[in-house]
């Protein structure tokens, strides 16, 4: 991507490194990456997903291990980039004590609430949908959606709503809000009234679906409810994608009339004029 100068204030906030599972990306490649796309730094927001379904994967992390490395890394780096702690939690229901401890317990700057697993289903396992009506399966997807924020409370944003359209088989993968506006709306208003914010998450275009996670009429309808705190995030795995079309994203949240994006630091939202 071509760097303009806004951009050095900008965040990418959802990127993984090598402390995730899925992601092999070493962390001082991803702050390389970052500078070199322009940006003023990222998050690390890596994986835990307190019981996945297949034992054979571990999404978790030592959390004390990962926070010792990013303050060294802060240390190279110094004021050249911002390195911010944080964590992608894939929310089920059984998960939200035991999640709930793990994020009062360390120094995370931001925390995404995510939502990987469905029935203790793997979404990304085609058992999910396959055989069974688009409508049904978004609307069962969102319904989890909305279970996340009503029953658990210590996060910033709600990750990349629209991520099981990645891994669909339809001829259509799109979740459009005319399609699904009521359960979008039940989700908008209660992130809003919970005083937390939604993620852009550009890896939809990675996904070859043309918009990110949510499509921009979903996150105009957020913006017509009141919602004003918005993050956005490559969902970087590898360094390469470190900043993936975030001038245009950007230049789409400013039409719909957003004044600012945010990171969060201490868990508390920075906003960033654009």
């Amino acid at each position: 991507m071509n760097s303009s100068n806004y951009l050095k204030s900008i965040i990418d906030c959802h990127t993984h490194s090598s402390f995730s599972i899925d992601s092999q990306m070493p962390a001082k490649e991803g702050v390389l990456s970052a500078i070199n796309a322009g940006l003023g730094g990222l998050i690390f927001t890596d994986h835990i997903d307190l019981d996945y379904p297949d034992p054979a994967y571990n999404f978790s992390f030592d959390i004390a291990v990962r926070s010792e490395f990013l303050d060294n890394l802060r240390l190279d780096f110094g004021a050249k980039a911002k390195i911010l702690k944080g964590l992608e939690l894939g929310f089920q229901p059984q998960i939200v004590s035991q999640a709930g401890e793990i994020v009062k317990s360390y120094d995370f700057d931001f925390v995404i609430l995510s939502v990987h697993v469905v029935d203790k289903i793997d979404l990304c396992h085609k058992i999910f949908h396959e055989g069974q009506p688009k409508e049904q399966v978004y609307r069962r997807y969102l319904q989890a959606i909305y279970e996340s924020v009503d029953k658990f409370d210590d996060f910033d944003v709600v990750g990349h709503i629209g991520y099981l359209c990645r891994y669909v088989t339809y001829p259509d993968r799109s979740l459009k809000y005319a399609d699904y506006s009521d359960v979008l709306d039940m989700i908008f208003k209660k992130v809003i009234q919970n005083g937390k914010g939604i993620e852009v998450n550009t890896a939809g275009y990675f996904y070859k679906l043309g918009c990110p996670h949510p499509d921009f009429d979903s996150i105009k309808r957020y913006k017509e409810l009141g919602g004003e705190i918005i993050t956005i995030g490559s969902d970087a795995h590898v360094a390469g994608r470190i900043g993936e079309n975030f001038e245009l994203v950007i230049k789409q949240l400013s039409e719909i009339g957003f004044k600012h994006v945010t990171y969060f630091e201490n868990r508390k939202p920075v906003f960033v004029k654009i």
